[in-house]
């Protein structure tokens, strides 16, 4: 699905820090009109692009191009990533020689997604750059709990300093994209099951109620088959995944203008009971539901 980051004219694209500790496991496969780039700090990460996923580890610079459906299914738990994106009109403004070309372009010129692994220094260099950018920023806390520019809520970006912002944006683009022509582009995907890539779909379009006899059943597997070779290729289980999209449902209900009750919002995101989804809810974000909302609705 084509994803609205809801940037304000002012800026130029966004900048924030995703931390397996604070960041809630947003993971519906979309994309969105601006460029992205990721360099992972910390762990690893692993998205889902048609039918293969990578997994990347640390040092590692990676674009995902706005034609590219992208889906993070898993991630470390010590994980932590700089996403940064950046509005088609800076690439423009920025990319007026040959050697950027390849930035201007819908879809990466590799077979997946085109990446690096950084060597030490320059990895050092693009980091403090990305630090500095977050000076400025919103509250951390804030920014993992809304995914960075605000899903499903009325959260916008708001970095302190647009100009500053704006620059540092620009300065980054054009490093990293240096720092990805003087490496070497890597492979290292994993070709997905047609069982896998079946559940996937299904979990995907809002049937959280599917137990693994049924999902298992439609992807014409057995149980344990589907279950074992899911947990292989996705690096989470089953339950672990269906829980989570189970959570971004929950919380796209209540979020709605005609806001749901909780409970309400609790069975239509497809949760068996309000005890099953409060257990889950607790265990991936370490408060209480009604909690967490409460912090959810500060301005």
């Amino acid at each position: 699905m084509l994803e609205n980051l809801k940037l304000a004219r002012r800026y130029d694209g966004l900048i924030y820090l995703v931390e397996s500790a604070r960041n809630p496991p947003t993971i519906r496969s979309h994309h969105h009109v601006e460029l992205e780039l990721n360099l992972v700090v910390r762990g690893t990460i692993s998205y889902v692009l048609g039918e293969r996923r990578f997994t990347f580890p640390r040092r590692t610079l990676l674009w995902l191009y706005p034609s590219q459906e992208h889906q993070l299914v898993d991630r470390s738990s010590d994980a932590e990533n700089y996403v940064a994106v950046f509005k088609p009109s800076l690439i423009a403004r920025s990319c007026r020689g040959g050697a950027y070309e390849g930035l201007k372009r819908d879809r990466a010129d590799v077979d997946g997604v085109l990446h690096t692994i950084l060597p030490m220094a320059t990895f050092d260099l693009v980091r403090r750059t990305m630090d500095e950018l977050m000076v400025a920023a919103p509250d951390p806390d804030v920014l993992n709990r809304e995914a960075g520019f605000g899903v499903n809520s009325d959260f916008h970006y708001d970095h302190r300093d647009p100009d500053g912002l704006n620059a540092g944006l620009h300065h980054l683009l054009l490093l990293c994209w240096r720092c990805q022509c003087a490496g070497r582009a890597l492979g290292g995907a994993i070709s997905l099951h047609s069982s896998v890539l079946k559940a996937l779909e299904l979990l995907s379009q809002g049937d959280g109620r599917l137990s693994l006899r049924a999902l298992a059943s439609r992807c014409g597997a057995s149980e344990a088959h589907l279950s074992r070779i899911f947990t292989q290729q996705i690096g989470v289980s089953v339950s672990r995944y269906r829980n989570s999209m189970r959570l971004e449902r929950f919380l796209e209900y209540y979020r709605q203008p005609d806001r749901k009750t909780i409970t309400e919002a609790v069975y239509a995101a497809g949760f068996g009971s309000y005890a099953q989804f409060h257990r889950v809810f607790t265990q991936v974000y370490g408060t209480s539901p009604r909690e967490f909302l409460r912090l959810d609705q500060k301005p």
